[in-house]
């Protein structure tokens, strides 16, 4: 996916980076596989702002994705790579043997035409198939990875993400995670052969407000420019330092590197290596 950078016409195109959409190979959605996207602007059923910064945006349909693959030893053919305005990744429309279509997350280079299959058995190991990580070599990258059999994909669905099988031993495989944290998870989890589709969306530049109005992208406004019965950052005459030891947040908790995860998560004795500190 090349970037389209324009000339610096006005301010708001000085820094702004595109998506030229080279790879897409049709503009309308198979209608069968939408769904309505309520907007709720970040409020819950109270009408209360749960999630700040939400609202507004262009309107965009929720498209049926396929993360369980699990119409095993179907062979299907890829019929076009579509945008999909909720993630950033590519989907493809495949059309299987037996009539059905369904959306998958695209991985790099599936091409048109091409045949994928999905079993829990050793098959093929080439971009698009999906089967259990058992079957997969060491050092093959994957993507929409279960966490648990038969859950469907929750581990590298984002745009370019990819996981590397490390090994497999008893009843556990080793992956690494795309922040370097190494874990294991049962080897019967199945994993979709190949890298997550549109790599270069880590280089795409806002580059203006408006486009994050589009988004759904409301602004936000810096603590320490608030009053102090609004922010324990605010105050003070002029732009000041927060005069605090460490970040809050707006209600007065710990910020900006915080550990959130609990310490006594049952899932810990999974993780092998924790991810790279930043």
């Amino acid at each position: 996916m090349p970037i389209l950078k324009p000339k610096p016409t006005s301010a708001g195109r000085r820094f702004v980076a595109y998506d030229d959409f080279a790879d897409i190979t049709k503009t309308e959605p198979e209608k069968s596989l939408l769904r309505i996207k309520k907007q709720h602007g970040g409020r819950n059923n109270q009408g209360k702002i749960t999630v700040r910064h939400q609202g507004g945006g262009a309107k965009r349909f929720l498209r049926e994705i396929d993360f369980k693959r699990n119409k095993f030893d179907i062979p299907g053919t890829v019929a076009s790579i579509e945008y999909d305005p909720n993630r950033g990744a590519r989907i493809a429309l495949v059309n299987y043997a037996d009539g059905e279509k369904r959306y998958i997350v695209s991985p790099v280079g599936l091409a048109v035409g091409t045949r994928i299959l999905s079993s829990k058995k050793a098959i093929e190991v080439t971009a698009g198939n999906a089967m259990p990580i058992e079957f997969i070599p060491v050092g093959v990258t994957v993507y929409n990875v279960e966490l648990e059999p038969g859950q469907g994909g929750r581990i590298a669905r984002g745009a370019g993400t990819g996981v590397a099988i490390m090994g497999v031993e008893g009843k556990f495989a080793q992956i690494k995670l795309p922040s370097g944290e190494i874990r294991k998870i049962s080897k019967d989890c199945l994993a979709t052969v190949g890298q997550a589709s549109n790599p270069d969306r880590i280089h795409l530049v806002i580059g203006k407000a408006g486009r994050q109005r589009h988004l759904g992208i409301r602004p936000t406004v810096k603590g320490k420019a608030m009053n102090p019965n609004d922010h324990p950052h605010g105050g003070g005459e002029g732009h000041q330092p927060i005069g605090l030891t460490h970040p809050k947040t707006k209600w007065g908790k710990p910020a900006l590197g915080v550990r959130t995860r609990k310490g006594k998560k049952k899932t810990n004795r999974f993780i092998i290596q924790r991810r790279k500190k930043k």
